[in-house]
């Protein structure tokens, strides 16, 4: 979610009703990637490993690849990694939102001026 002036802005990408990604499924994505973890990247976006693993089935369900690959067990033969459309689907979401945010300055700064107690 990006925020332009006293405007949030937040793109989500649906796939048959469900979002397929939005800007907190793109922070996991994100977390997953810095700790090679579902479970570590959850933690570190305070949630639990269930409710991280259901993001990541939902979105590994919508994309026509799979967005992160987990590999089962502990220690060095466990994990998650984001996959080749993982990466590319996260950096072209993040392009999005700061297109999105460009285009929307000079109109979010017009209703901005717009509002009660602008102080």
């Amino acid at each position: 979610m990006m925020q332009v002036g006293a405007i949030k802005l937040k793109a989500q990408l649906l796939c048959d009703g469900e979002i397929a990604l939005g800007p907190g499924k793109a922070d996991l994505l994100e977390a997953i990637e810095r700790t090679g973890s579902i479970s570590a990247g959850a933690r570190a976006m305070g949630m639990s490993y269930r409710r991280g693993w259901l993001l990541v089935d939902a979105m590994n369900r919508c994309f026509a690849a799979p967005l992160v690959e987990a590999h089962r067990g502990g220690g060095k033969t466990g994990g998650a990694a984001l996959t080749a459309a993982g990466h590319r689907v996260l950096a072209t979401y993040r392009a999005l939102e700061a297109a999105l945010a460009g285009a929307a300055a000079p109109l979010a700064g017009e209703l901005a001026g717009e509002l009660a107690g602008k102080g």
